[in-house]
């Protein structure tokens, strides 16, 4: 072995000596592993289980005993499924899916109660939407760090922006503009979450309206959202929020600066042809129209400045949004592009501010950008030419420090604390080590299989920790066991502490497709273990139809039936309810537990009303009886020795 194996040497010595102690059961080692008999030495499992040394020693860096907590907590997308994926590591548990954008019955997530109303918020022309492309989670951040507060997810498809606040875990608000109408450089947030980032993808009439596709370079736009966040309340303030208009390219992935480049938001793009298909009307498909030129534009935008014009009036109100028009955002000086190599996708900001790293899918570079140069360039109107729409571009030549040679398919970039970062290269399938300062990759780690993102513990902050990347692979393959045509996306754990990375674990994500996460020391999470007495989990705060022990009653008013309703182990009080066909039945109920993990749920037959009460929480939910009968109601969540007897009717009288 080498010396760089040393720490190799250590773990296996560690191992011998476990398996001396545990060879006849010394330690209690557990038996029954690979069908081995109990008291079987590690030695012999290993033997029998057809396992390697670089196996064991993978295992012994994942393992957590039972009792003992991760370190870190990784927030994934949950892709099609809509939800917020909460991950331990290095266990590479899943703790949690949180409910965002699609209903979820254990959480009772739209099924009754104020969470339907939630997602009734993210409605789009009227019409709601109960699913959502998740792609990017994004935490809050203090002087470019994760405070661990609250997390923002986006939904491509329908360009919605939700906040969980992470307190309880619990998805507090979804808001949507219709000035644009698909997403994907969102959510990104400023380094002390002034703002929450969106930008669009598909170019589209601005606001909604209808234009020919034939139109597209006259009528259609992008445009980038700036989403106000007031950390006080927990919430985006739509009414303070604003909208850069921008050219009809499509815009890919953002990243705010920070430092350095504090009061600058980078956003990349494609397809600067302008190509909009009509494949079956003699016209080249939109992919290889997309595909034709050698450079696109990175867009650099000085939001501070942009805030000031804002605070002018300089804009116009689209589908209620403050605009600032694109011909408003040249002329102020808020908007540059740079060339940036074909087809780019990943746009990262390093650690310190001072440089941003951009990898091309049809290009086998990251190119590395230097802000001072760029900032310079702008200062002193250095362009090289202007776009069709007049945004000045400056010299790609004179922006950059230098590009690195990475591979096939180069993404996404992330960082670590020793100055390195690491590019997912999809064609390859690798993760590319290389060194910032030298721009020459140090070394590949093969992953299975067609890796998109990647992510590092803290790894796009001011202060990466290094230690661990995860690899979020598009494909399974041969990974796992077989399950249909319909395989499971791969997330990979790779120890990035010595000079070569090792793969450590796979955990296939049965939700697809997600895509990008980020990973937050777990110590900064300071959630709640019980609420206070009565809470309403969506605003955090006393529901003032909260019901306390002793205050359970029945009441009729001229809206119908009000139900103040306490559960407790074992039982509902009041646990028999009397209503008439056609009232509205509102129903008020506090799990007045203060016992950690004391949850109850409360569902209705035929009603499709499923809540998730924890201790503390309180619910209402409101309904017509429109049907005569007898309807059993019960607690669905496994409380106690008497969980089944926790139960009730509601009775619903006919009318005569």
């Amino acid at each position: 072995m080498s010396d760089r194996d040393t720490p190799r040497r250590g773990a296996w010595a560690a191992l011998l000596g476990v398996a001396a102690l545990c060879a006849g059961g010394a330690l209690g080692c557990p038996g029954g592993n690979g069908g081995a008999p109990a008291g079987s030495t590690v030695a012999q499992l290993m033997q029998e289980r057809g396992l390697s040394e670089a196996d064991v020693e993978a295992a012994l860096k994942t393992y957590t005993p039972t009792g003992k907590h991760d370190e870190y907590l990784l927030f994934a997308s949950g892709g099609h499924a809509g939800n917020l994926i909460v991950i331990g590591l290095p266990s590479m548990r899943i703790l949690k899916y949180v409910a965002v954008f699609t209903p979820e019955p254990w959480q009772g997530f739209a099924y009754g109660d104020q969470t339907n109303e939630l997602l009734v918020q993210g409605a789009r022309d009227g019409r709601p939407i109960t699913w959502g492309d998740m792609h990017h989670p994004a935490l809050s951040e203090t002087n470019g760090e994760y405070d661990g507060q609250f997390c923002f997810v986006n939904d491509k498809a329908n360009a919605r922006i939700a906040v969980v606040n992470l307190k309880d875990f619990v998805t507090t608000q979804i808001v949507t503009s219709e000035l644009i109408e698909s997403d994907h450089g969102a959510t990104f947030v400023t380094p002390n979450t002034e703002y929450v980032i969106e930008a669009a993808q598909y170019p589209a009439p601005l606001g909604g309206r209808y234009a020919p596709i034939e139109k597209y370079d006259e009528e259609y736009r992008g445009a980038v959202i700036f989403w106000k966040f007031d950390r006080t309340r927990g919430r985006i303030v739509p009414e303070a929020s604003w909208a850069i208009e921008l050219p009809p390219y499509m815009q890919d992935l953002s990243d705010a600066g920070k430092l350095a480049s504090d009061g600058w938001v980078f956003i990349n793009s494609f397809d600067t042809e302008r190509s909009w298909g009509g494949n079956m009307e003699g016209r080249p498909p939109l992919e290889s129209g997309a595909s034709q030129n050698d450079m696109d534009y990175l867009h650099i935008i000085d939001w501070r400045k942009a805030e000031k014009v804002v605070q002018q009036g300089l804009t116009e109100t689209i589908a209620g949004m403050r605009v600032i028009r694109l011909q408003t955002a040249i002329e102020k000086g808020l908007l540059h592009f740079v060339g940036e190599p074909k087809s780019p996708h990943g746009v990262d900001v390093t650690p310190d501010g001072k440089e941003i790293v951009v990898g091309g899918k049809l290009d086998t570079h990251c190119t590395v950008y230097s802000f001072e140069k760029i900032r310079q360039l702008i200062e002193q109107k250095r362009y090289e030419g202007k776009d069709p729409y007049g945004v000045p571009i400056l010299p790609f030549r004179e922006a950059i420090r230098g590009q690195v040679e990475i591979g096939l398919g180069p993404l996404h970039t992330t960082f670590d604390d020793k100055g390195f970062a690491y590019t997912s290269v999809f064609i390859e399938s690798t993760v590319a080590k290389w060194s910032l300062k030298d721009l020459k990759v140090v070394h590949k780690q093969p992953v299975h299989y067609n890796i998109g993102h990647l992510v590092a513990a803290e790894g796009d902050t001011v202060s990466p920790d290094g230690r661990y990347l995860v690899a979020m692979n598009k494909w399974s393959i041969d990974r796992f066991a077989d399950v249909g045509p319909l395989l499971p996306q791969n997330f990979q754990l790779i120890d990035i502490t010595g000079e070569e990375m090792r793969l450590l674990y796979d955990l296939p994500i049965p939700l697809g497709e997600p895509h990008y996460a980020q990973i937050v020391k777990a110590d900064k999470i300071k959630a709640l273990e019980i609420y206070p007495l009565g809470t309403n989990a969506l605003e955090h705060r006393p529901d003032p139809h909260a019901v306390k022990a002793g205050q359970q009653r029945i009441e009729r008013g001229p809206d119908g039936v009000h139900v103040y309703m306490t559960a407790v182990r074992s039982h509902f009080k009041p646990d028999v309810i009397r209503v008439k066909q056609g009232e509205r039945v509102h129903l008020h109920i506090t799990n007045v537990e203060q016992a950690r993990d004391a949850t109850h749920g409360f569902t209705i037959n035929s009603y499709n009303v499923q809540l998730s009460l924890e201790p503390g929480k309180h619910c209402n939910v409101s309904f017509v009886a429109d049907r005569a009968g007898v309807f059993p109601f019960y607690c669905t969540e496994f409380c106690s020795a008497l969980h089944l007897e926790m139960a009730g009717y509601l009775l619903v009288e006919p009318i005569e």
